[in-house]
């Protein structure tokens, strides 16, 4: 385990640095030797060897020094515990799940940090974890007293592309009550593209920075509405796609978004490679473009996140050979992030 003060080298590249900021098991930030602050998984650093001790000859001062009086430092006294805080009339329950970027403007640039918030009059004991690949993996358990919030894990933008479902257990009860509360689990999945998308990120009444907010705890009204809203969203939209049937009216589409992100693709990816996986995307690109070309898009925004680098090469390596005739950049930074492509169609 590292902790704050430890010199380090990097594994991967050359150099190291010293710890500054713990801030999970897996992961930390690194000041490096010109003087940059970065997070840095943990698993790719080792502890640096022990620097040799420089001796000097001891000096007259040296002497004079040690035969002065010594002053009795008293130890301080131990900090008493954080008082518990009840805010009037916040008896509801209210527990959120938050994602807030250490840069703001490019949330992709650090870490992305996870919260859990506990917004109300309630002791809260939480389970935290993870689903990946059909397996819960417990992250961190523990008990967060009223209106507070933790700093319960963070992830980086190598991580993005392949995101779990982040899970959680909620049991909630004050000293007093006049009744029990059930319990509450909740799976999260969210998508990847939101965290390309600067609108993603809003300001909230917890944080300085903009964070993405998800609430853990819905009551059945919420849950109702939400289905409510879902079922008529779905009937609004067949009954449009019957009436552009029967009157045969074609929809016009100014610019596609594809997503190829492969959770977007596939719902298991266990037994395929690296390979096998870029072939998935590939062909999803191969045939939304033509797609779109056939249709009357004028343009079309590929995102592929970041990553490795390795989709966005290959597309635009196809891109540059096969659809020659189409010219394209890097869609809006301010929509997506560094992690899209677009590509231009036709003009106006």
């Amino acid at each position: 385990m590292f902790k704050v003060g430890d010199k380090v080298k990097f594994l991967n590249d050359v150099g190291g640095g010293v710890i500054t900021k713990v801030i999970t098991q897996n992961m930390v930030h690194v000041e490096n030797e010109d003087g940059f602050e970065i997070p840095v998984v943990a698993s790719e650093i080792i502890l640096a060897g022990d620097q040799p001790i420089k001796m000097e000859s001891p000096s007259v001062q040296d002497f004079v020094q040690q035969a002065k009086p010594r002053k009795v430092v008293e130890p301080e006294p131990e900090p008493e515990e954080d008082e518990i805080v009840l805010v009037e009339g916040n008896d509801e329950p209210n527990f959120q799940l938050a994602f807030v970027p250490d840069n703001e403007r490019n949330p992709l640039d650090g870490a992305i940090n996870i919260y859990l918030i506990n917004d109300c009059n309630f002791f809260l004991l939480y389970h935290y974890s993870h689903l990946k690949k059909g397996d819960f993996e417990t992250r961190e358990a523990g008990k967060l007293e009223p209106n507070t919030k933790l700093l319960i894990g963070a992830i980086l933008q190598v991580e993005i592309a392949d995101l779990p479902e982040f899970c959680f257990q909620l049991i909630f009860y004050k000293d007093k009550a006049s009744r029990m509360e059930k319990p509450v689990t909740r799976q999260i999945k969210v998508n990847p593209v939101r965290f390309y998308k600067a609108g993603s990120f809003t300001k909230s009444d917890f944080f300085r920075n903009k964070a993405m907010l998800f609430k853990l705890n819905e009551s059945e009204l919420e849950q109702a509405v939400e289905a409510l809203t879902k079922s008529e969203t779905k009937k609004v939209v067949r009954g449009k796609e019957r009436a552009r049937t029967v009157k045969k009216v074609e929809q016009k589409t100014d610019v596609v978004e594809v997503d190829l992100h492969i959770h977007e693709l596939l719902d298991d990816t266990r037994g395929l490679s690296n390979a096998d996986m870029l072939q998935v995307q590939m062909d999803k690109f191969r045939e939304q473009m033509e797609a779109a070309i056939k249709g009357n898009a004028r343009k079309v925004v590929f995102i592929h996140g970041m990553g490795n680098g390795t989709l966005k090469n290959e597309l635009r390596r196809e891109l540059s050979h096969k659809y020659k005739q189409y010219p394209f950049q890097d869609a809006s930074f301010q929509e997506y992030g560094y992690g899209a492509t677009m590509v231009i169609l036709r003009r106006k």
